[in-house]
This record gives C-alpha cells, sequence and structure tokens, in this order.
C-alpha cells in the first residue's frame, strides 16, 4: 500500500475527485492548505495599496491506495491538475504499513 499526497489548484478539485472515482477511487482526504514553491506569490492591490502575498491556497489530496493503483492514481492526477502553469503542484507517494478499518477491523488491502 502506498500514500499518495497530491498539493493541487483548488479549482481543480471536482476534475481530479471525478477522475479518481472512475478507476475506482471513492475515499479521500482533502485539506484546506497554504504555500508556496516557484510560484512564490503575488502581489495584490486593496484599496490603492499594492502587499504581497507570499502563500497561496492549495488543496491537499491525501489517498491510500493498493500498489496496483498507484500509477493509475497519479496518472489521473496528473491529467486533471495539470494547467501548463508554474504552480500546479505535487505529488508525493509514501510507503503505508498497514490500514486497519475501525468498524470491522479489517486490515491491509481489504481496509481499504
Amino acid at each position: 500500500m502506498k500514500k499518495i499526497e497530491a498539493i493541487i489548484r483548488p479549482f481543480k478539485l471536482d476534475d481530479v475527485r471525478d477522475g479518481l472515482q472512475e478507476i475506482g477511487i471513492h475515499g479521500m482526504t482533502i485539506s484546506e492548505v497554504r504555500g508556496f514553491g516557484r510560484q512564490k506569490g503575488h502581489t495584490e492591490t486593496y484599496r490603492g495599496a499594492e502587499y504581497q502575498i507570499d502563500t497561496l491556497p492549495k488543496l491537499k489530496i491525501e489517498i491510500v491506495a493498493a500498489d496496483h493503483m498507484v500509477e493509475p492514481v497519479i496518472d489521473v492526477i496528473i491529467k486533471f491538475a495539470a494547467t501548463g502553469q508554474v504552480g500546479d503542484g505535487k505529488i508525493f507517494i509514501l510507503p503505508v504499513e498497514d490500514a486497519i478499518r475501525i468498524r470491522t477491523e479489517e486490515s491491509g488491502d481489504d481496509a481499504l
């Protein structure tokens, strides 16, 4: 099992979620986060005053998937989250030792 963490632009969530559901991924955790990378932030004007926004709003999607589903999940995220612009986000893949469904006590892939 692997944990896939993807940082994406907020307006891409619906497309990514729909694409993941089409390949059979029905569970994920979504968090609102802020950050910056090469995009660095931007300048905004409010009531005539200019100010720098150092961190930008993003969404973090966390999915735990069976090993055979990792590549399809990554492909869907890239397909639906990409805009071709700096700031599209990142995907991180981490090993997961085990998963346990609390209600039934199933473990491993059965818990997913």
